[in-house]
């Protein structure tokens, strides 16, 4: 039977934000949290752990230098140190970000132009086998071109559904460029779990397409029909029929686990005009079950964290517990859970203004802090590793070779 996968991250976001000057600043959280300088140190904190599972990726930016032309250095350096510690990657290849002379997701050659890259990335290293293409495909888009945060810094919906539709052929494109080279490649799709509360009724017309518009990016990757209302909404939007039925004839869903991240605020409460605020109600399991009830797919809980604060020392411990325990109810009501993952091993920077501000505010989210010293948080994750890890198994398939 295959292990249950116990896994931590190393965040790798890097979009490209708007500065108050009117400048525009590329946001590379491995270079904030001085993991470039690092690397070997951080991989040795993962084994420590006795975590054998890393979700990781090589900063697409900096690496896809044009079409076919790329720069492998840092990639020859980190993964084969992976592979000689037994620290199998998930690797994440693309996280809110593009390279600069591809512009923005709203361009429609960056599936393409990503496809050839997640195909090189392969042949080079054969021996990965799992995989997130496009991180966060609904944050991505809905940061970039619903909310004006990231990127093309655009607000609408017609900027979303094309942000959506780019980013969810490139994954597509990738998954099916990747598995051309590694037939036995698995593909573990990290998505938001989101859900949105209506306040009153007058509301309810409003959380509903919100609660359609959280799914939409795997409905397009899984090739699951979406319902009348959401179809008019991208028709109006700018997608066409012929774009739609790519969706649903080119799905990925034979080779691939849903990952479901869930944090704290992840809940929204949803006024009539559709402004909200962030509220923590059904919680993990409830909304992975939704989830999953939609797409029957095998889950990973693949992101979650709290703050883990000096003056409130037990926080993140307890949202570790919480969480797992939600995990474990899962895999007891028959949900086949394989893995689970605190992101990230070290604290992030900016995450509290959502990378928008490039003020260096550290944020305690990490298994570590920037000096590499050990939160309680970590010491929990440890126990519970070693706890539980005889106990558990997915006994679904076989993810690692």
């Amino acid at each position: 039977m295959q292990p249950f996968l116990f896994a931590t991250g190393i965040e790798n976001s890097y979009p490209v934000i708007a500065l108050p000057d009117g400048t525009r600043h590329r946001v590379d959280e491995m270079a904030k949290t001085g993991h470039y300088e690092r690397w070997r140190e951080d991989f040795a904190l993962v084994q420590g752990l006795g975590i054998d599972v890393l979700r990781y990726g090589p900063p697409y930016y900096a690496t896809h230098l044009g079409p076919g032309r790329y720069d492998w250095d840092f990639a020859d350096q980190v993964f084969p140190e992976l592979k000689r510690l037994g620290i199998a990657p998930i690797v994440d290849l693309c996280h809110f970000g593009v390279p600069d002379w591809i512009g923005d997701f709203q361009n429609p050659d960056f599936p393409a132009l990503f496809a050839e890259y997640a195909g090189a990335f392969a042949q080079r290293f054969p021996w990965i086998t799992l995989y997130t293409p496009v991180n966060e495909i609904y944050v991505a888009a809905n940061f970039s071109a619903r909310y004006g945060m990231w990127n093309e810094c655009l607000a609408s919906d017609a900027a979303f559904v094309t942000a959506t539709k780019h980013l969810v052929k490139a994954n597509i494109l990738a998954t099916e460029a990747i598995a051309n080279v590694q037939p036995n490649g698995r593909f573990i799709q990290s998505e938001s779990s989101e859900y949105f509360h209506a306040v009153e009724p007058a509301a309810i017309k409003v959380a509903d397409h919100l609660n359609e518009l959280r799914f939409l990016a795997l409905d397009l990757n899984y090739g699951y029909d979406v319902c009348g209302t959401m179809y008019e909404y991208l028709m109006d939007n700018g997608m066409t029929r012929e774009e739609y039925h790519f969706f649903l004839d080119r799905n990925v869903r034979a080779v691939c686990i849903m990952g479901n991240d869930y944090y704290a605020t992840n809940e929204h409460i949803v006024y009539p005009d559709g402004s909200m605020f962030v509220c923590e109600m059904f919680g993990y399991y409830v909304i992975t079950k939704q989830y999953y009830d939609r797409y029957r797919l095998p889950v990973m809980h693949t992101e979650t964290n709290n703050r883990d604060d000096a003056r409130l020392e037990k926080d993140g411990r307890v949202w570790l517990e919480q969480q797992w325990s939600n995990v474990l109810r899962l895999k007891n009501d028959g949900v086949p859970i394989v893995g689970f993952t605190w992101y990230s091993l070290i604290d992030q920077v900016d995450w509290d203004s959502l990378l928008t501000e490039n003020s260096g505010h550290v944020n305690h989210y990490g298994l570590f802090d920037l000096d590499r010293r050990i939160r309680p948080v970590g010491e929990a994750y440890r126990e519970l590793i070693k706890t539980w890890s005889g106990q558990v198994n997915s006994g679904l398939m076989c993810l690692r070779k």
